[in-house]
């Protein structure tokens, strides 16, 4: 069956709100110095309609951060950009117009840039200008994945960095060893289960390798210390047995699925209350109801099979 397709926007909202103030200290730490810490509201999603393309629009994360030491206030609105897209900056200008004028706050627009190609640098301003005068200057702060090396954030504690080297500039040789030193990394942050996953699951959904890429990287981890291999085999094994879990629940649905479409073609459209009885049964006995279904004529002949299963 043909992958899934990603959900970046998705992917990267979960990490970027789980991890906020960590991304802030990797990439805007000068903010830290007027920020109050901790203190931090993720505002409900921002939906409005883009004039110009007249769709509707929504804005990633917005967070209503306090100044420090202040009774005052201002939004970070982080924008997550998986693809380029020509006027870019006319847009983000006009989600600021929007924010600017529902909130009445200030506002500290961030673009994150996580495509892998074109490599040139995206603009970080919308200039709007006449031969005689300049009528508006926007500025925004780019982080633009594709034009960071990762070998410069190898000593970075933090979670951000371990997740997001995963889609900075690698070489297409360099790829499992990446992979292993973002494990290897993780390993060492001490994270609780949840927040760990999360990062791994990041770095394994956007550096899946093939067969060869895979045996270099179980090489690398073989060339790690005891300690280190212990920990990252550890993450390693997790992804497989989620990877197995999930294996398992799709076979089970689609068992299920076809189990009701043979029950269809010999006894009719099955009732709900039966239906869920039937989605309801473990592989084994959805194996043998398979069997079992090739001498129904009837729904009663289901009812009483079913009711035989529970006894």
């Amino acid at each position: 069956m043909p992958a899934a397709p990603i959900d970046h926007d998705a992917l990267f909202k979960q990490l970027l709100e789980t991890f906020f103030w960590e991304f802030l200290h990797l990439f805007l730490p000068e903010t830290l110095d007027y920020l109050e810490p901790g203190v931090c509201t993720f505002l409900q999603q921002e939906f409005f309609t883009d004039l110009a393309s007249s769709q509707r629009k929504i804005v990633d994360l917005l967070a209503q951060v306090r100044f420090r030491g202040q009774d005052s206030y201002f939004l970070i609105h982080l924008e997550h950009q998986s693809y380029s897209q020509a006027e870019f900056d006319k847009r983000l200008f006009h989600y600021f117009a929007y924010l600017y004028q529902k909130h009445d706050q200030p506002i500290y627009p961030i673009v994150l840039f996580s495509f892998d190609e074109p490599q040139r640098p995206e603009r970080d301003c919308h200039i709007l200008e006449f031969p005689d005068k300049r009528i508006l200057e926007f500025h925004y702060t780019v982080i633009q994945l594709n034009r960071l090396d990762w070998r410069e954030f190898l000593q970075q504690q933090n979670p951000v960095a371990v997740a997001l080297m995963s889609k900075m500039q690698i070489a297409i040789e360099d790829r499992p060893k990446v992979k292993a030193e973002c494990l290897r990394l993780l390993a060492t942050l001490r994270l609780d289960p949840a927040r760990m996953y999360l990062i791994s699951a990041f770095v394994d959904t956007y550096l899946r390798l093939n067969r060869q890429e895979e045996q270099v990287f179980q090489a690398e981890i073989g060339s790690m210390e005891l300690v280190e291999q212990e920990s990252v085999m550890q993450i390693v094994t997790s992804w497989m047995e989620q990877g197995l879990e999930q294996g398992l629940e799709q076979g089970l649905q689609r068992e299920r699925s076809l189990i009701l479409r043979l029950l269809a073609r010999r006894v009719g459209e099955v009732p709900v209350p039966l239906r869920l009885q039937v989605e309801s049964l473990p592989l084994e006995q959805l194996e043998a109801l398979g069997e079992a279904l090739l001498d129904f004529s009837t729904i009663a002949d289901l009812e009483s099979w079913l009711q035989n299963q529970q006894g």
